[in-house]
């Protein structure tokens, strides 16, 4: 019986004694929502750069600032959850300076190659567009812009995506 009673108090303590140590690893995350953690800061100021390059956009036919406020949300937060409304409007406004649309001329979009400063021709700002679209049909298959993003593609032929619709 007293080793019995041993037993049955040995146990109890390693219960007491490990039980909270295991308690405390329970709020560790797995599976898709992992992969997906967000920065409430981060995405607060992507949300607010969002905001202003869809009045840029939309509003004010201001293509180069909406292409620049764009561009750093994408490069700046991958995991944005309205990364595909970035995309989407990273890619018009690229296709619009590639058709010298709206109130700013393209040549105040300046990329730079090292040290170098460049403006970009048309057909640069062409395939720019082909790729922010490109990455929005293939990432976000289910987003509210693919239907857009598709028409802008067929309209610069991007002959991948035209030749699956066949």
């Amino acid at each position: 019986m007293r080793k019995n009673l041993f037993a049955v108090s040995a146990l109890l303590f390693a219960f007491v004694v490990v039980g909270p140590a295991v308690q405390a690893q329970g709020g560790v995350r797995s599976g898709p929502d992992a992969a997906t953690l967000r920065d409430p800061e981060l995405e607060k100021d992507s949300l607010h750069n969002l905001e202003v390059a869809r009045n840029y956009f939309k509003l004010k036919k201001a293509f180069v600032a909406a292409l620049k406020r764009t561009e750093e949300i994408i490069a700046g937060n991958p995991n944005f959850t309205k990364i595909d409304e970035a995309l989407f409007i990273a890619g018009s406004s690229s296709l619009s300076l590639a058709e010298n649309k709206g109130k700013q001329k393209p040549d105040l979009y300046i990329s730079y190659d090292g040290s170098t400063k460049k403006t970009l021709t048309a057909d640069q700002f062409r395939n720019m567009a082909r790729d922010y679209l490109t990455r929005l049909v293939t990432d976000y298959p289910e987003s509210s812009f693919r239907s857009q993003a598709d028409e802008a593609l067929r309209v610069i032929g991007d002959k991948k995506l035209v030749e699956s619709k066949q």
